[in-house]
């Protein structure tokens, strides 16, 4: 998405809009950069505008290392915690 041309404002003020987020299998690989600031755009501009739903196969504890930059983690951290249940659901095989 280009930011130039106001493409990626237009998808971020998209996403944002919704009443509903669902990020499914959060942490299947590490974040770089432009993925970590527009993670922390959108949940930083939804919080307490809309529900967001984050499943991951990795426990809370590895998102830091997935996230890979201690102060935004910190600051998504921040948001997320304050509306936070971890259900640390155990599937039967």
């Amino acid at each position: 998405m280009a930011k130039s041309d106001g493409t990626y404002l237009k998808e971020i003020a998209k996403i944002e809009r919704q009443q509903l987020i669902i990020l499914d299998d959060f942490g299947l690989q590490a974040m770089d950069n432009q993925n970590r600031m527009a993670f922390l755009e959108i949940i930083e501009d939804r919080h307490g505008e809309g529900s967001t739903i984050i499943t991951s196969q990795l426990p809370v504890s590895q998102w830091y290392d997935i996230i890979d930059e201690k102060t935004i983690a910190d600051a998504l951290w921040t948001v997320l915690y304050t509306t936070f249940t971890d259900s640390n659901y155990k599937a039967n095989p």
